[in-house]
């Protein structure tokens, strides 16, 4: 596998060792020495979530405030831009964001170490999305930050025509500048 250092601190793309013939194709989506020697990914994988999304969908940005979660991330279904904000308070990349296109086809992931908020948008019909998890998820410790905070100034692809279709909880999250003084990371 190919590990690539993103932009942000302790972000990195993964690029698995595909197989392929005319029957179709194989790689390992994870292997736990593996990751751990060639990735440096230490942390034990607590859970697993899978995500299916229409065109437009827009999910994040999200984060746990005092149990936060590293993520690898993938795409079996389609095509997503998927976006990383550091909010490590005293991080060299604090408030940097970082986004990359993951797809079925490209079968990239990315991951991100704990404390970064994430989120994603689902840029084909369909998207499947999964997504393996440092620590549990706690809806009484989870948060989030404005999609389109100005200040992050994400330069999110959207689509002409396409509309955005995003939850209540997400078109009413507060902008980055709320969390400075809250975050513990």
């Amino acid at each position: 596998m190919k590990v690539i250092e993103a932009p942000l601190d302790g972000c990195l793309i993964i690029e698995p060792e595909v197989y392929s013939d005319s029957r179709g194709f194989f790689y390992e989506s994870f292997h736990v020495e593996r990751y751990r020697k060639e990735a440096g990914l230490n942390l034990p994988f607590v859970q697993d979530n899978f995500s299916y999304s229409e065109r437009g969908v827009l999910r994040g940005l999200h984060f746990q405030r005092t149990r936060p979660q590293g993520k690898l991330v993938r795409v079996t279904h389609g095509e997503s831009f998927d976006v990383a904000v550091d909010i490590r308070r005293g991080s060299t990349s604090f408030g940097q964001w970082y986004g990359l296109i993951l797809s079925a086809e490209n079968r990239r992931q990315f991951w991100m170490p704990p404390g970064f908020a994430h989120g994603f948008l689902a840029l084909s019909e369909t998207l499947a999305f999964e997504y393996k998890c440092t620590d549990y998820y706690q809806p009484e410790d989870e948060g989030g930050i404005a999609w389109d905070d100005p200040e992050l100034a994400i330069q999110w692809p959207l689509q002409n025509g396409v509309p955005l279709k995003l939850s209540v909880k997400d078109s009413s999250a507060p902008m980055f500048s709320a969390y400075r003084d809250e975050i513990f990371l």
